[in-house]
């Protein structure tokens, strides 16, 4: 797909995610994540081909008109939103599918000193809510969910949604949308979940204890009498 190609398509996901987008010309002059997409395209392209230097200045001069950090090595596919985006960093070996959404303060970041592979894997239609932190060498499997604020450290299978710090994942049971998950306000917590089990089955617990406590009922119940005060062991021995 040509470059002019690849930025039409970049203008039609603001349209299609970001209900605030009026115009095309205010998609191209106000959205740094747009600005950030379309340098590291170019960036990219010089990158392939050992351009490196070139490469290299070209991703810091968009570091520092957008505040978004991409590394000219990372690879990124189509139809990639990077919403707000300021404080996003993704590094040299990230990979990124399709359909996938960024919000800022993400980290796409690597661990250890080894060349090679050291960046996440994102898959397609993968929702990266602000502040998250995916870190290592790890995949995001294709239409996840990552919370906001979340810390990712292992690998997340396809159609969950992973929360907290570090990330726990959660497999989502409704069917996956065609399009990227918007609604942040709809995310469950696996522990939350789990803590309300529990307690369901402590609660569950205190009734069984409470059943096998009670005194069974006499099958001939014998009335309760008042003691006869001549009959006290005291009147008998006199």
């Amino acid at each position: 797909m040509s470059f002019l190609k690849n930025i039409k398509e970049d203008i039609s996901t603001v349209f299609e995610r970001d209900p605030a987008a009026k115009s095309t010309a205010e998609i191209l002059l106000c959205y740094p994540g747009l600005h950030a997409i379309i340098m590291h395209r170019f960036a990219h392209f010089l990158y392939k081909k050992e351009r490196f230097l070139a490469a290299r200045l070209l991703s810091h001069f968009s570091r520092f008109l957008t505040g978004i950090e991409i590394h000219p090595g990372a690879k990124i596919g189509h139809r990639v939103f990077i919403d707000h985006g300021h404080g996003t960093v993704i590094g040299e070996t990230t990979e990124i599918g399709d359909d996938v959404t960024i919000y800022q303060g993400v980290t796409l970041g690597g661990t250890g000193k080894e060349k090679g592979k050291r960046h996440p894997t994102i898959g397609n239609n993968v929702v990266i809510s602000a502040g998250a932190q995916v870190l290592g060498a790890i995949y995001i499997g294709d239409n996840s969910k990552v919370g906001a604020g979340s810390v990712v450290l292992q690998n997340v299978p396809p159609n969950c949604t992973v929360v907290g710090i570090p990330g726990r994942v959660k497999v989502r049971r409704d069917p996956p949308l065609q399009g990227p998950d918007l609604n942040h306000q709809i995310i469950s917590d696996p522990v939350d979940e789990i803590l309300t089990d529990m307690q369901i089955k402590i609660s569950k617990l205190e009734h069984s204890i409470e059943d096998q406590n009670c005194p069974q009922a006499c099958p001939n119940p014998c009335p309760l009498t008042e003691p006869d005060p001549d009959e006290s062991p005291k009147n008998k021995t006199s």
